[in-house]
């Protein structure tokens, strides 16, 4: 018996004693079998990026095995605006290393994420989980590098005002109960997520905090590990849905939203990401940034104007990618920097030896740590449809390591000041800038598209139905015409409080 699997918090993982990369149709049925189960819920992302639901209740065991190998047939028109009623039909076929047990029901209730399949029996070509497939596999088939990625799920929880140990107003990061009211809420959601196959670095409350009325608003963050950029966006799809069903639960509020109320910290999604080959980083070298990490930044700095297409997809992502904000507005990147677009965090290279530092009695040990070197995408937010994103990004950076002059790109774009400062004005004017609405983000994925279409990764109805929708926001004016009126402000706000 493995114990480390024994421990795993996601049922099916210890029961079967296995990875869930390896579950097999016969191991959903054993575990089916041996727990009392006794529904099945697939489970598929739609073209809005929420979760949908098709409830099976198990009749027998050959009703089972019809439905977890053939899939079922759905409406696809009803769930992506790009399909056409006349032709609709599509297969929802489960993918067995998803399944969790649910967490909600009261019915014993297995759930398992889907993929779609057209009418022929393949892959549908339009599907986001499918184009981040099929990205991931460009990737590696011409590189021979895979993109693991993890992300950092920012959230805020609005809940009646309780007047005792009142926070201090946008001085949340990293503080603690009693001073804030939701972190209980933060660790069971943890749990919850965990059990549902999510592999989780840590919670902590942000810096968002702030009363209105007989409201608190509470802004926290739940940030993942690394794996296979696959999996990490099958894991923020279901932290997103498990957040929101344990919030209906407390009869809260929570919010992904990247604007939250006029002068105060919204909410973002940064992504982590990291190079890998045959299982071992290639981000460092000798103890720095390796050429093929820059590369890829490079990739992120050509294409970030239209990755705000997929990561930030609504007007008011615009109005949290503002100048002099956290939120970046200006394509560079940095190391430790937070006023940058890319930024390479602290990654222990160097660091050795400081637990035996900090505790006496233990041995000196020099452990290796470099593999968690990564660079952070800091744009995207909740609004983000979290498998186009992740493809894009994973183009970007296969963009990167193909072009000629990726590296003279990385040393134009390289920062190592706080571009928020007025002292370093004349930096800031040689660098690109991010669009400001959904109008200027669509133009520049048409002026992109050439990136994501090749290797047949996006199709091209797939990159015109975006520059649709993101045009029919008609903003392009729309920050400049309500800056200062904190009504229309609020009114967007609340239109697309919900979003992603």
């Amino acid at each position: 018996m493995d114990t480390k699997l024994s421990l795993n918090p996601n049922h099916l993982v210890s029961f079967l004693e296995k990875p869930a990369a390896d579950f097999t149709k016969d191991d959903i049925i054993k575990y089916i079998q041996s727990n009392g189960i006794q529904m099945v819920n697939f489970r598929y992302v739609g073209g809005d990026g929420r979760l949908k639901s098709l409830n099976f209740v198990i009749n027998n065991l050959q009703h089972l095995d019809d439905i977890l190998s053939g899939g079922e047939r759905v409406d696809g028109s009803s769930l992506f605006s790009h399909i056409e009623a006349d032709s609709s039909d599509l297969y929802v076929v489960p993918r067995f290393r998803t399944a969790f047990v649910n967490p909600f029901t009261e019915i014993p209730t297995l759930d398992i994420l889907c993929s779609y399949f057209n009418k022929d029996g393949q892959p549908l070509a339009s599907s986001p989980q499918n184009i981040l497939h099929k990205a991931a596999k460009s990737l590696t088939e011409t590189t021979g590098l895979t993109l693991e990625a993890m992300g950092e799920l920012e959230y805020y929880v609005i809940s009646e005002k309780d007047d005792l140990f009142l926070a201090t107003d946008q001085k949340g990061y990293h503080e603690s109960s009693p001073f804030t009211k939701w972190e209980h809420f933060r660790s069971e959601a943890m749990l919850a997520i965990a059990q549902c196959g999510g592999n989780m670095k840590y919670g902590h409350s942000e810096v968002g905090n702030f009363s209105i009325g007989d409201r608190v608003y509470e802004q926290n963050e739940i940030e993942f590990t690394p794996t296979n950029i696959e999996d990490a966006a099958d894991q923020l799809v279901i932290a997103k849905w498990v957040l929101r069903s344990m919030a209906y639960q407390y009869g809260i509020t929570l919010t992904f939203a990247p604007k939250i109320t006029v002068g105060k910290a919204g909410s973002g999604m940064h992504v982590h990401m990291r190079l890998m080959k045959d299982g071992k980083s290639v981000m460092t070298e000798n103890g720095k940034l390796s050429n093929t990490a820059k590369r890829a930044i490079a990739g992120l700095m050509t294409l970030a104007p239209s990755l705000t297409a997929f990561g930030n997809t609504n007007p008011t992502s615009y109005f949290r990618l503002v100048p002099h904000q956290e939120a970046p507005t200006n394509v560079c990147w940095g190391d430790r920097n937070r006023s940058v677009l890319v930024r390479v965090p602290l990654g222990w290279c160097g660091a050795t030896n400081m637990s035996s530092q900090a505790n006496p009695l233990e041995p000196s040990v020099n452990s290796d740590f470099t593999d968690r070197q990564t660079m952070e995408f800091r744009c995207p937010d909740g609004s983000a449809n979290i498998y186009l994103l992740m493809a894009g990004l994973t183009v970007a950076a296969r963009q990167g390591l193909e072009m000629e002059n990726a590296l003279e790109i990385t040393e134009r774009a390289y920062v190592n000041v706080n571009i928020f400062h007025d002292e370093h004005k004349e930096k800031v004017k040689c660098l690109a800038q991010l669009p400001a609405s959904c109008w200027d983000s669509a133009l520049c994925l048409k002026d992109h598209a050439f990136y994501y279409k090749k290797y047949d990764v996006f199709s091209e109805g797939t990159i015109d139905g975006l520059v649709k929708d993101l045009q029919k926001f008609d903003d392009k004016q729309l920050r400049k015409e309500i800056s200062g009126n904190d009504k229309e402000v609020m009114n967007l706000v609340e239109k697309y409080f919900h979003c992603g």
